[in-house]
């Protein structure tokens, strides 16, 4: 078993390819996630698909090279609190693409049962991360005038919560990877409420009568909307042993997946997982790969059954319809032999009474005999129908409370949906409520800029008296970074305040997103000179003017390194 576990994973590591441009989406891609470390899919899931206490790793190469294309992993240590709750602790670190997310993530979990078949859990994964730009390579070779790339350093704060609905084998969840998030740098929210993604998912365990007890086969379907992005549908089959596990699945979007994994020593479990993408635009992909890791560290007895619970009910009812059984046929069989004995009763009777004087004791001891089995058929029919009277009342009580379950867990949906309808109204305006406000925070701060700008204007023609005719001289300052050409095509003749220079296309358009998003309007033009996109905030007649609005972090809006571009004539 080593052997073959060695050779997997030397196998998987020496897959290393070339990543192309594709579109991914910037979800935590923990769609295959269905032995260890499942709370990433549905917090509620560390109650019953974790085994607390553990310690799991879990890592995935998407498109199977490590060093470029988008990576993800996650180390997480789950406790068990008491029967009904769990809390666990992570780190982890996740490669959208476009931006490198490392931090901390923290778990909790709390589930309610109504009853042995109807449970109802809900739970909250709260990550908190830095968030920077994933690819700030440039050239190794300096260009005057072109200055290094200055990635994000925004920390955020994001809660997923979810909840999961059991009853008996059957689940049904709902949670979101991003419902509620903060932006510290940017102090708001670090998504709109359009950007917000879900994700539900059914499942059923069927348990697999074998020398295993806790053995079951879980196949599961689940359904995640991503903002800007085709939803996904996806279907995973999970076979688990306490020795095994073989898993296979489908996503619309990232492919057909095939893992296994094994437990050794009733403690270490290792596994792998190979994904093959199946739609058009991955077909020139890679495959991708993951490996989980856990160590349990309870006691052996301490082990959460996977799904023994519904074997061990089964055998309750099982247990119970025998001794009903048993019960049944002991009186029945007492109640035979009452009426044996009542026979030779009633040929007693036949006999006068007289003569019941002149009986011998054989005789006598007969008669005692059928009156002591009278008394006992007697007891023995009050106790059956006390029995059934029970039992009608135990069945009547089971539905009565059956229907009063229903009717809470009706309540208790109709009362979550109008709470949560009500925190997605409130989220909503207070979003508009703070655009708005950013809106006019923006719009008083250019009229201000451009009514300053006039009065320099003004002040300097009347200096002057005169219109200047030659081009202005500038004279560096000590530490100043200043570029100037005698001309460019498309750009009429002024001073620009250049935020941040290009040479990829995926990234400048990811800074342009990040500047608007925070409610600004910047600008842009491409020099054929050096194959540079060029984003700027705003262009200026004058040099003070341009040296005023980088000095003062362009009124404050933008916290970045800006340096001024000037084009001298057309």
């Amino acid at each position: 078993m080593f052997k073959q576990v060695a050779v997997v994973t030397l196998f998987l590591l020496s897959f290393i390819g070339q990543a192309q441009e594709v579109s991914l989406p910037a979800d935590l891609r923990q769609h295959a996630l269905t032995q260890y470390n499942s709370s990433l899919f549905n917090p509620t899931f560390s109650l019953d698909r974790n085994n607390p206490q553990s310690l799991s790793f879990w890592t995935r190469w998407q498109w199977q090279n490590i060093d470029a294309d988008p990576t993800t992993l996650f180390l997480n240590y789950s406790r068990s609190l008491n029967e009904n709750s769990v809390a666990s602790i992570g780190f982890f670190q996740h490669n959208t693409g476009i931006y490198f997310n490392t931090g901390a993530a923290l778990n909790y979990a709390y589930q309610i049962e109504f009853n042995r078949l109807i449970k109802l859990s809900f739970g909250a994964n709260i990550f908190g991360f830095k968030q920077q730009l994933a690819d700030t390579r440039f050239p190794i070779t300096p260009i005057l005038g072109i200055p290094q790339s200055i990635p994000t350093d925004d920390f955020i704060l994001q809660v997923a919560p979810g909840f999961n609905l059991q009853v008996e084998n059957f689940s049904l969840s709902l949670a979101s990877e991003n419902l509620f998030d903060y932006n510290f740098t940017d102090n708001a929210a670090n998504t709109a409420a359009s950007d917000k993604s879900f994700m539900g998912m059914a499942s059923y365990d069927f348990p697999v009568k074998a020398s295993d007890s806790t053995a079951y086969v879980r196949p599961s379907i689940y359904l995640r909307t991503i903002p800007e992005q085709a939803n996904q549908i996806g279907l995973n089959v999970l076979f688990s042993t306490q020795k095994f596990w073989l898993q296979s699945g489908y996503n619309n979007f990232y492919g057909i997946s095939v893992g296994a994994g094994g437990t050794f020593f009733n403690r270490f479990s290792l596994g792998a997982l190979v994904e093959l993408g199946t739609a058009a635009s991955l077909n020139s992909k890679d495959p991708s790969f993951e490996l989980v890791a856990s160590y349990f560290l309870g006691k052996p007895e301490q082990r959460r059954p996977l799904v023994a619970s519904g074997i061990l009910e089964e055998n309750k009812k099982e247990v119970v319809l025998t001794e009903a059984k048993l019960t049944n046929e002991q009186i029945q069989e007492e109640l035979e032999k009452a009426q044996q004995l009542s026979s030779k009763d009633e040929l007693k009777k036949m006999a006068p009474i007289d003569n019941q004087e002149g009986l011998d004791e054989d005789q006598l001891a007969d008669k005692n005999t059928t009156k002591e089995a009278k008394k006992a058929s007697r007891r023995l029919a009050a106790d059956q129908k006390t029995l059934e009277k029970q039992q009608r009342k135990d069945e009547m009580a089971a539905v009565k409370n059956e229907k009063e379950v229903l009717v809470l867990l009706e309540e208790q949906k109709q009362q979550e949906q109008l709470r949560k309808t009500k925190e997605v109204a409130a989220v909503a305006q207070n979003q508009r409520i703070e655009q708005q406000r950013k809106l006019d925070s923006i719009k008083k701060a250019n009229e201000l800029k451009k009514a300053t700008a006039q009065k320099e204007t003004q002040a300097e023609a009347s200096a002057d008296n005169v219109k200047q005719v030659e081009p202005e001289v500038v004279t560096l300052k000590a530490g100043e970074k200043y570029e100037e050409v005698a001309k460019e095509e498309g750009l009429e003749p002024g001073y620009y305040l250049i935020a941040n220079v290009f040479g990829t296309k995926k990234y400048f358009d990811a800074f342009m997103r990040d500047l608007i998003n925070k409610g600004m309007r910047p600008k842009s033009f491409y020099r054929s000179a050096n194959k540079y996109n060029y984003a700027y905030l705003e262009r200026y007649d004058t040099i003070r003017a341009a040296r005023q609005a980088r000095d003062s972090k362009f009124n404050g809006e933008y916290s970045g390194k800006t340096w001024i571009f000037r084009v001298v004539g057309n």
